[in-house]
């Protein structure tokens, strides 16, 4: 099987490793020359048979639209094309329908792992038609977690649905995020706590709090048990902000979600250890950039 995978930066770049190793054959494009198979866009999907089948893996917004329409003009009726990047769901409706008058298919899948989904594999949410699903299956079945596929992927309905699963995935983390951060100041803050690192390290097998993010926790501390190098400013990259935001357009309270939001704009105002944490466990996850201390 040969696909395209257009955008190769933290996830992309280690998505292409994990399928060659799988045995799938893949093209990759990216703006940097460096780590980019092909030079253009054009040159991708003339590098693949039709009918293509060709992976889109770039920031959510503008860039992921212009290059949906710019490879729209390149593809065939019969060709299909996924969005995995965090598109909002209301423009997979939109891309699905636009390119459904060229005759391409379309499908969003939400992907869940971070920098760690090489080693690990990545959680996927499909949105799309059956048929779509089960021509893009091979690729779902490389990526996702060795084992049941039940525990690592789902087809959640139609185009729009794997994007809104993710959506609430991340708003779900987010509140997670919030509790083992706030725990973490409360510990820091008591003198009697002696071993803060060791604390969290004992929370990781057996108690009804571990979990990956907490393992993350503890590596974040060991790397650097004060938090003395990063700053706490915490951003928020949109699934938050539309978790919150659908919460309220169908009047479902999500106060834990909505006040871990809240907390990351507070972060940009005041001196936070909190929020220090945040930022270390979205670096540890997702390889997101934290701010040095002091900037």
């Amino acid at each position: 099987m040969h696909i395209g995978l257009v955008g190769l930066g933290k996830m992309g770049f280690n998505m292409r490793a994990r399928l060659r190793e799988a045995g799938i054959e893949v093209t990759g494009f990216d703006r940097n020359p460096d780590v980019s198979d092909v030079a253009s866009l054009q040159a991708l999907a003339e590098a693949i048979d039709a009918p293509r089948l060709i992976w889109v893996m770039v920031p959510s917004g503008d860039i992921t639209h212009q290059v949906i329409t710019e490879l729209s003009s390149h593809m065939d009726s019969g060709d299909l094309l996924i969005d995995g990047g965090n598109s909002r769901f209301t423009e997979d409706q939109k891309h699905g329908a636009m390119l459904a008058e060229e005759g391409i298919g379309f499908m969003d899948v939400g992907v869940s792992g971070g920098v760690w989904g090489l080693k690990n594999g990545y959680g996927l949410m499909a949105g799309g038609s059956s048929e779509n699903v089960a021509w893009a299956m091979p690729i779902l079945d490389a990526l996702r977690p060795e084992g049941d596929r039940a525990d690592s992927f789902v087809h959640v309905g139609d185009i729009g649905a794997g994007h809104y699963a993710k959506m609430v995935h991340n708003g779900i983390e987010y509140g997670l995020m919030q509790a083992y951060a706030e725990g973490y100041e409360l510990l820091a803050k008591k003198e009697i706590i002696q071993d803060l690192p060791g604390t969290f390290r004992a929370w990781q097998k057996g108690t009804v709090v571990r979990s990956w993010l907490l393992d993350l926790m503890v590596k974040a501390l060991e790397e650097d048990p004060g938090l003395e190098s990063i700053d706490d400013y915490v951003e928020d990259s949109g699934e938050g902000r539309w978790t919150v935001e659908e919460a309220i357009a169908n009047a479902v309270p999500a106060p834990a979600i909505t006040a871990a939001l809240f907390a990351r704009f507070s972060s940009r105002e005041d001196n936070s250890p909190a929020m220090k944490m945040v930022s270390a466990l979205r670096h540890q996850f997702g390889g997101h950039a934290t701010k040095p201390a002091g900037s």
